[in-house]
């Protein structure tokens, strides 16, 4: 919905689309931030928090307000949180032959772009430029970089999780599928309770298992110890965030005490079952490895407290449903507030004792000895 009346976007409003070449992308429509009123302010906050997850920004101006302080603000802000951004001249329509734009001095070095959102003039000219971007971005970037090559078996240990919905598979698990395929390896997908029989009917061992971290016990129990093994979400840690940061989180575990605050943070919201990874299954066994009393709360989707101060430890899930920029956001903000955060795959393997061994595949990165018992 539009108007000539300001103010009628008042949240920001997500538009899910695919965009050729590149695949599925978002476009994140804010409200306008020129209202210096207290409902202005909260638009505000709330396009600040958008800029968490932003991979390409798109200032929109116009003829008749083509540049000022609000702007200089804001490209200020893009350039200290590193967020590569477009100048939109929407209204170009408006533009007639000799006018020129009152931009001053302080016009930034960045891509001017001049469309009519009633004319359509420009359009092609804007997917142009999100196209070049979108693909500097994902060039030479794959969930499985350094982990598989041509022709590597990789057998993906997938449970049919009661979360998703009937007849799929959950995201990691397609996602991690598709990149095995894009790397010209050759994929193999059986359950857990299938495993033992799948490997019998190898020539040889594969060259990667990858798992659901839910079953890591079960896969323990099947899988000889020289076949290297982890799981969807570590290796979405490492995609998404900084591996190396999860994986010293371990080390404060054991610190913690009874009543001691714990976060588990989730990208997604999803219907609960009974036994929930996040609600009742990490509960129950950090509690049972720590021998503590813990008092643990949890936010999902865009939610994230800034607030940690109360907190131990956070506990974030694999993060299939939130992009690099948001992950990194999260973690560098409880690494300023000073609370390690551990992702549910590295605390999985901890609690069930295949840590090492989860990791093995990425020992070098880590500087992790690459014996395995």
């Amino acid at each position: 919905m539009v108007s000539a009346v300001a103010g009628t976007t008042t949240d920001p409003v997500y538009k899910s689309m695919e965009l050729l070449p590149l695949g599925p992308v978002v476009f994140i429509d804010t409200p306008g931030l020129d209202d210096d009123s207290v409902l202005g302010q909260l638009r505000i906050e709330k396009t600040k928090t958008v800029l968490r997850k932003t991979d390409l920004a798109l200032l929109v101006i116009t003829p008749e307000n083509p540049w000022g302080p609000l702007e200089e603000e804001l490209t200020a802000l893009f350039v200290q949180r590193k967020i590569p951004y477009l100048i939109l001249l929407n209204k170009s329509d408006c533009l007639g032959r000799g006018d020129v734009l009152a931009i001053g001095k302080a016009w930034p070095k960045a891509p001017l772009v001049k469309t009519s959102a009633l004319t359509g003039e420009g359009i092609n000219d804007l997917i142009t430029a999100l196209v070049q971007h979108g693909k500097a971005e994902t060039a030479q970037r794959s969930l499985l970089d350094g982990l598989v090559k041509a022709g590597d078996l990789v057998l993906l240990v997938t449970p049919l999780d009661q979360a998703a919905p009937k007849g799929r598979l959950i995201l990691p698990q397609q996602q991690v599928l598709r990149a095995v395929l894009d790397l010209t390896a050759v994929a193999m997908v059986t359950k857990e309770s299938e495993l033992e029989q799948t490997l019998t009917k190898l020539v040889s061992p594969p060259t990667l298992v990858i798992t659901d971290s839910q079953v890591f016990a079960q896969v323990k129990a099947v899988l000889p110890t020289d076949v290297p093994l982890t799981s969807f979400s570590i290796i979405y840690a490492r995609y998404k965030g900084d591996l190396s940061r999860f994986y010293q989180a371990v080390q404060t575990i054991q610190d913690l005490s009874d009543g001691d605050r714990v976060l588990v943070a989730e990208g997604c919201t999803h219907h609960r079952k009974e036994d929930d990874i996040g609600t009742v299954q990490i509960p129950k066994l950090l509690q049972k490895r720590t021998g503590k009393q813990l008092s643990f709360d949890h936010v999902s989707g865009g939610f994230f407290t800034e607030d940690l101060s109360r907190y131990k430890i956070v506990i974030h899930c694999g993060a299939c449903m939130l992009n690099q920029r948001e992950l990194e956001y999260r973690q560098d903000f409880a690494s300023e507030k000073g609370v390690p955060m551990i992702n549910y795959g590295v605390l999985l393997a901890y609690l069930h004792g295949i840590l090492e061994r989860a990791l093995m595949p990425f020992a070098d990165e880590l500087g992790i000895a690459k014996e395995v018992t």
